[in-house]
């Protein structure tokens, strides 16, 4: 079915279950009958921009091989809600537990594994410049979204979002813009330099990362099905550290999910040593 140029069309329901299946077998997240408001607010600007009068031929569009506008989809269906020190019990464990008992000899690894648009790893970062293990740092973030990514590199940020830093680490690592860049703030340097930002995708082996003494995956499972969650924790924590943690938001659980991760507090769970098989 295709409407007029001149309104978003609707969606029908196999064009929506045809967008559904592309988004879960391509990112794990699989969007439920219900969200087809969602989706036709996200994807119509997209279709006007191409000139499309139907979702029936942009669901031909995301089937093709260079696989350019399946990607175009899944940066505008992708969900990136975060603030900065979002569920700031976990930087508190990070900070006072973690970090202490970190033996040193080797580099301190985080990864925030759906970074989104970087708030969570540049949170990450104020903390231990703060509190720097021993040996040293180093925090990745990912996210599926190119889009979200090259934002999160140019760590460009509405002065707003500054509300959660505390004043002293706002003064000492965020620099307020000016002229064009007036009611936004950048990361400074300091920050900048201790973040590396990758495109990578969850359901993808991210193995060659390397192994970390925390992973963050906060706020992502909840638009996983059981399947996707089993495997992904099962992925995760063969890239931990022995004693590494894999942390999760407050909302969310393993419960119901094999492996070898203990919960030592709601929502964080570390891989205790030997216990990889």
């Amino acid at each position: 079915m295709t409407g007029s140029l001149d309104a978003p069309p609707e969606i029908t329901r196999d064009d929506f279950a045809a967008i559904s299946a592309l988004l879960h077998q391509r990112t794990g997240i699989r969007l439920v009958p219900g969200k087809e408001t969602l989706v036709m607010g996200r994807l119509s600007r997209r279709l006007r921009q191409l000139g499309i009068g139907g979702y029936d031929e942009y669901v031909r569009l995301l089937h093709h091989p260079d696989g350019h506008e399946l990607g175009q989809a899944i940066d505008l269906l992708t969900t990136n809600e975060t603030s900065f020190f979002r569920e700031p019990q976990h930087f508190d464990y990070l900070r006072d537990t973690v970090v202490p008992r970190h033996p040193g000899g080797r580099l301190f690894r985080l990864w925030s594994a759906a970074s989104s648009s970087g708030e969570e790893a540049y949170t990450a970062a104020m903390v231990l410049l703060e509190r720097p293990p021993q040996g040293g740092f180093e925090i990745y973030g990912t996210d599926v979204s190119t889009r979200i990514v090259a934002g999160a590199r140019r760590g460009l940020y509405p002065l707003e979002a500054s509300a959660r830093i505390p004043p002293e680490l706002l003064r000492k690592y965020w620099l307020k813009g000016r002229d064009e860049y007036a009611g936004l703030m950048a990361a400074g340097s300091t920050l900048r330099e201790r973040v590396t930002f990758l495109h990578a995708n969850l359901l993808d082996d991210l193995g060659d990362l390397g192994r970390f003494d925390v992973i963050l995956l906060r706020n992502v499972m909840i638009y996983f099905d059981q399947p996707t969650k089993a495997a992904l924790v099962q992925r995760l924590q063969n890239m931990l550290h022995p004693e590494g943690h894999l942390i999760v938001s407050l909302s969310e659980t393993l419960n119901g999910i094999p492996s070898h991760l203990r919960m030592v507090r709601p929502s964080i769970y570390r891989l205790p040593a030997g216990s990889r098989d």
